[in-house]
């Protein structure tokens, strides 16, 4: 590390938890997160002020002003610009040293895949199962970890599936893929502004642990935030021995 990055980091550096050691796992990191909305928005600018070496960022949607009311990392100047995009603009002024590769387009088929392979790390920041499970399925076949976040009206919830581990679930153990799940969207539903962002920034402080490997993870837990009621609650996970999506790992 460089006398710049000493100062930069220098309260991550007082934590004896990640010290200089922890701080160089992090600069050497590679995220990717897809994404780049409500969620994507504090897990993006919470990652590149932490360091991360390089973070990929997905989103193949542009900024609209319905989004201003809680997606952070856009402004009255990123009306019509790509989200991805926009979140890097502000990433990158934030922290230049960061290396954000911006992929303004819906992630699927080989090339998810292929970016999943590369990844240290994933963060599913999307807004529809579809994606969810398809990121899921490439995290599974490359024993990547994987954050997941999700929010609407005042619920939250976040959980880590480490699929380095052959014990712990993965997402489709919880939510199966064969399920009638109702799509719940901001658009049609609502969402607490604040909301999106404490999710967010829980997934950031998990990607990051897991990165250094600190602490103790969210892996076979689901924590719900009743932002209503100012209440967490934890559930635990266990795999699904039948999972179509998991089932296979040994």
């Amino acid at each position: 590390m460089n006398d710049n990055q000493l100062l930069r980091y220098s309260r991550h550096l007082l934590l004896n938890e990640i010290g200089i050691p922890g701080q160089e796992r992090i600069l050497a990191a590679h995220a990717l997160v897809v994404g780049a909305g409500g969620l994507g928005s504090p897990v993006a600018l919470y990652l590149a002020a932490a360091g991360v070496g390089r973070i990929t960022l997905c989103d193949h949607d542009q900024v609209d002003m319905t989004n201003l009311q809680r997606q952070i990392a856009h402004d009255m100047a990123s009306l019509g610009v790509n989200k991805a995009a926009s979140a890097a603009r502000r990433m990158n002024a934030m922290n230049p040293e960061v290396a954000v590769a911006v992929l303004e387009e819906r992630l699927a088929g080989e090339r998810l895949d292929a970016l999943v392979a590369a990844a240290d790390v994933v963060l599913d920041c999307s807004d529809n199962f579809a994606t969810r499970h398809a990121v899921n399925r490439a995290c599974v076949r490359h024993r990547k970890p994987l954050v997941s976040g999700a929010a609407v009206r005042f619920d939250g919830q976040v959980s880590v599936f480490d699929l380095r581990d052959d014990r712990a679930p993965c997402y489709a153990c919880l939510f199966p893929e064969s399920a009638d799940e109702a799509e719940m969207r901001c658009a049609e539903f609502g969402v607490f502004a604040p909301l999106v962002g404490v999710v967010g920034a829980l997934e950031a402080a998990e990607a990051l642990k897991v990165i250094m490997g600190v602490g103790q993870s969210l892996s076979g837990r689901l924590l719900l935030y009743d932002a209503l009621a100012a209440e967490w609650r934890p559930i635990r996970l266990r795999r699904d021995p039948a999972c179509p999506v998991c089932a296979s790992r040994s």
